[in-house]
């Protein structure tokens, strides 16, 4: 089932679980939800985060250096699940956790977290048999990254196996802030969109979505902006005291250009 944003843009929150600590996370992903934030993605922190700039690999390798696991995000799923029932909550993984944990069990405790969905950074649609049969048992939305460098043949299987929404990657390379949103997003979203729309499947855009500038400008074309780098930047530069309260303004901020 595709995920519900409330809003055009939807807003979804990107976080590093457990930087700088499970609790404050907890505390940021409230505060994010009640500031606007549509989707919430924990991040599961990894030891070699391949995918990722600068900002998030320093958030993982704090977080893993803190003993985080993917028990522990799973745990904290649940503890959000809890507090916000209606709020999207998506668990944002590399592949290696979930297969020492074992596609079929993880599958299973991620829908007893009250997830949404699942993002495998380095799932890829064609290798993903075993993964989509287990997603499905477990009534979960599988969600994958489409590139600007995908041809017509890949899209049409990421948007035919995706179900809460297509993770549009706004331009080729690693995550990261950017000054503007690259025009490869609104290319790749149009050509996606011939094959999303039977099934009316959302897509978000991200990688360098930073500002409400960007929001606005993500907005004239996908249905959701998603903010990684520039959220956890914030979290690491702002004491874990005041970390929730920077992170509800900064999400508020982002509707700032409807006003």
């Amino acid at each position: 089932m595709p995920i519900n944003f409330k809003t055009k843009p939807g807003i979804v929150a990107y976080l590093t679980a457990g930087d700088p600590s499970l609790a404050t996370t907890y505390d940021i992903a409230l505060a994010a939800i009640d500031n606007g934030a549509d989707v919430i993605e924990l991040g599961v922190p990894f030891s070699d985060p391949l995918a990722d700039g600068p900002v998030i690999q320093r958030a993982s390798e704090r977080a893993v250096a803190r003993g985080v696991r993917l028990m522990d995000v799973l745990a904290l799923a649940k503890e959000l699940r809890t507090a916000r029932p209606s709020c999207g909550l998506v668990i944002f993984s590399y592949l290696n956790p979930v297969v020492r944990m074992g596609i079929a069990g993880f599958c299973k405790a991620a829908a007893e977290a009250g997830a949404d969905g699942v993002l495998l950074t380095d799932m890829i649609v064609e290798e993903a048999g075993e993964y989509l049969v287990e997603m499905k048992a477990n009534q979960l939305a599988p969600i994958f990254l489409a590139a600007p460098t995908s041809p017509d043949a890949r899209l049409k299987a990421i948007a035919e196996n995706s179900k809460g929404f297509v993770y549009a990657i706004s331009r080729v390379g690693i995550t990261g802030t950017q000054t503007s949103v690259n025009s490869d997003a609104a290319q790749l979203v149009a050509r996606l969109r011939a094959f999303t729309e039977p099934q009316k499947l959302p897509i978000a855009v991200g990688f360098g979505i930073s500002n409400a500038e960007h929001v606005a400008a993500v907005g004239e074309f996908a249905d959701a902006a998603i903010i990684g780098s520039a959220l956890v930047a914030l979290i690491e530069k702002t004491s874990p005291g005041e970390a929730a309260a920077a992170v509800g303004k900064f999400i508020a901020g982002l509707r700032e250009w409807r006003a």
